[in-house]
Order: structure tokens, then C-alpha cells, then sequence
């Protein structure tokens, strides 16, 4: 009787830590699988706000212009602007239709 139980017993704890370590390498995938698109989600925002933080203000594209480009841009009005388009391999340019309200006379 004395063997059945110690049998018993060794039997119960091989069954139940083969479920806890199933159980934690499940739990170990998602938390690699977690990690990964952290860092993923952290690099696209490091890039925008770095788009955000050097592109998006007027003072520090015209800084950049006369650092890099010196007198090479020019400023162009909205209606000058015109839109390109390849359709089976013909160039076809219109003119830019602007939606809302602009403040450009």
C-alpha cells in the first residue's frame, strides 16, 4: 500500500510539472512575442516623432533649406502646382485640386 501511494505521489508531481513547465514556455512566447512588438511600436515612434520634431515646423525646414540647399528651392504659390500621374506608361499632369479652405489669394 506503502508503494502505491509513494507511486502515486511521484506520478502527481511528474503530471503537474510537466503542466507548470508547459504552461510557463507558453507564458515565456508571449512575453518574447510582447517584447518584440514593443520595441517595434517604439521605433516607429522614434521615427515620427523625430518627422515630427525636424519636419514639421516651418522655422526648421527653412533653417534646413538655407543649410543644405542654399538658393535652390524657391516658393511656389498652390496654384502652380501641378499633379503627375502614369497611367500605361503616358504622363498625364493636371492641375492640383485643393479641398477646403485656403488662406492663399
Amino acid at each position: 500500500m506503502k508503494k502505491l501511494i509513494v507511486f502515486a505521489a511521484i506520478f502527481t508531481l511528474i503530471v503537474s510539472t510537466s503542466l507548470i513547465k508547459n504552461s510557463t514556455k507558453d507564458l515565456d512566447d508571449q512575453i518574447y512575442s510582447l517584447r518584440e512588438n514593443i520595441l517595434f511600436l517604439e521605433n516607429r515612434f522614434n521615427d515620427s516623432k523625430l518627422e515630427f520634431d525636424y519636419l514639421s515646423s516651418s522655422e526648421k525646414l527653412l533653417e534646413y533649406q538655407k543649410l543644405y540647399f542654399e538658393n535652390l528651392l524657391i516658393k511656389k504659390s498652390l496654384k502652380e502646382l501641378k499633379t503627375l500621374k502614369i497611367i500605361d506608361k503616358e504622363l498625364i499632369i493636371t492641375e492640383l485640386k485643393i479641398s477646403g479652405k485656403t488662406n492663399e489669394k
